[in-house]
């Protein structure tokens, strides 16, 4: 699995869910059901300090695990990223590339 941090266009449905991206100038569309957590960040390393009203997207980042396609033919195997939004900006960042699980051959 490759961890890095890389900017990247999502487009989203109007609940905000991810729909496609555009990463490294190729488009790709989400191809299954994107999946949502928060992951708690060291704010108080990254942070001089913490503007009155500023909770949210302070405390914890907002990670989407999603498998997507290239277009416009859409065929090969989804790669699945980990992407993260920033909700003061509303940019997002690639932050992992997870490996291809692919059967033993004997």
């Amino acid at each position: 699995m490759g961890m890095f941090s890389e900017s990247v266009d999502v487009h989203c449905t109007a609940s905000g869910q991810p729909l496609k991206l555009v990463w490294a100038g190729r488009p790709y569309t989400v191809c299954a059901e994107p999946v949502r957590w928060y992951e708690r960040r060291q704010w108080w390393a990254e942070e001089r300090r913490a503007p009155l009203g500023s909770g949210p997207g302070l405390v914890d980042h907002e990670i989407w695990r999603v498998q997507v396609r290239p277009e416009p033919d859409e065929a090969g195997e989804p790669l699945t990223l980990d992407l993260s939004r920033h909700l003061g900006s509303g940019r997002w960042r690639l932050l992992r590339i997870h490996d291809a699980l692919h059967p033993k051959t004997a």
